[in-house]
């Protein structure tokens, strides 16, 4: 129990920081924004912003994915963390509509002037920093604890890198086509930055998007199943597994399997295999849930 707690903890910490590095980020980009008149920033700014609404969900839905099973939800709470992960990747694709139709309005319909200033490239480069330590940190919690929801968060982060570094690309732009009369087309830079933001958000909200409605849809991580077949199929007295069915549940994962054993052996004997047969498969899959059906071989 006391370490079921401190992993709580931990992945309530690992989530809360995320919170309180968006907020900061956002505040940042908003006022720069603003202030350059940059739509790369000002669209980064409404990512960041989108980021935090997104922290907010992970870290709720962190606190309420390790309540333990109950009657109304037999098989726990993890398919929270699914969720959160989804609402994060539509909330994604919101935000690129609107860069890319404002994008498209200033490169076509409504030109208009940034100001590509220190203070423009400050906030990014603090951006890249802050989003680089964030990402690292989150993936390691994501990766130790499995969640969905934590690995969304730092795909977040890790996407903020490099559309910052766009950013940067399209400041530069700017600041170049301001010195150089001949290449006044620079000044569009920004805006086309603004369509690179979009474009890599859209990308990676769709990855991420995939792998959620899986988990959402109970599908099987690729190739498991065939490991477990093989696994359980090595343990002395087991004639076959079939029927192998796997489901997985934030970071939690269910695993029922139907094995053919000698149907001479007493009950107890039968108990103590199938209890291997669990060991087998938990030692493959950590944190899982295991249910074994066994069957007795039929002879002619």
């Amino acid at each position: 129990m006391k370490i079921f707690k401190t992993h709580f903890h931990e992945k309530q910490r690992a989530a809360l920081t995320s919170v309180v590095a968006a907020v900061m980020l956002t505040v940042l980009k908003l006022l720069v924004g603003i202030m350059t008149n940059s739509l790369g920033i000002l669209s980064e700014a409404a990512h960041s912003g989108l980021d935090l609404l997104a922290a907010l969900v992970t870290f709720l839905a962190v606190r309420v994915s390790d309540k333990p099973a109950d009657d109304h939800h037999p098989y726990g709470h993890g398919k929270i963390e699914n969720l959160s992960a989804l609402f994060e990747t539509l909330l994604l694709l919101a935000t690129c509509v609107w860069i890319i139709w404002e994008a498209v309005e200033r490169l076509f319909y409504k030109p208009s002037v940034v100001d590509a200033s220190i203070w423009a490239f400050l906030v990014m480069l603090t951006s890249i920093v802050v989003d680089i330590s964030r990402s690292r940190m989150l993936y390691r919690a994501a990766e130790k604890f499995k969640s969905q929801a934590l690995e969304a968060d730092a795909l977040h982060f890790s996407t903020d890198i490099w559309s910052s570094t766009v950013v940067i690309v399209g400041l530069v732009g700017v600041l170049i086509g301001g010195k150089f009369p001949a290449l006044k087309f620079l000044h569009n830079a920004d805006a086309v930055a603004a369509l690179g933001v979009a474009f890599i958000v859209v990308w990676v909200s769709l990855q991420l998007g995939k792998r959620t409605i899986q988990a959402l849809l109970d599908g099987a991580p690729l190739g498991l199943m065939d490991k477990i077949k093989e696994c359980v199929e090595t343990v002395p007295g087991v004639t076959d597994c079939h029927n192998i069915r796997v489901r997985t549940s934030g970071p939690r994962c269910f695993v029922d399997v139907h094995v053919l054993l000698d149907g001479k052996q007493t009950l107890d004997e039968a108990h103590r295999l199938t209890d291997h047969i669990e060991n087998c498969i938990q030692e493959l899959v950590s944190d899982c849930d295991v249910t074994v059906h066994p069957e007795p071989i039929e002879t002619a």
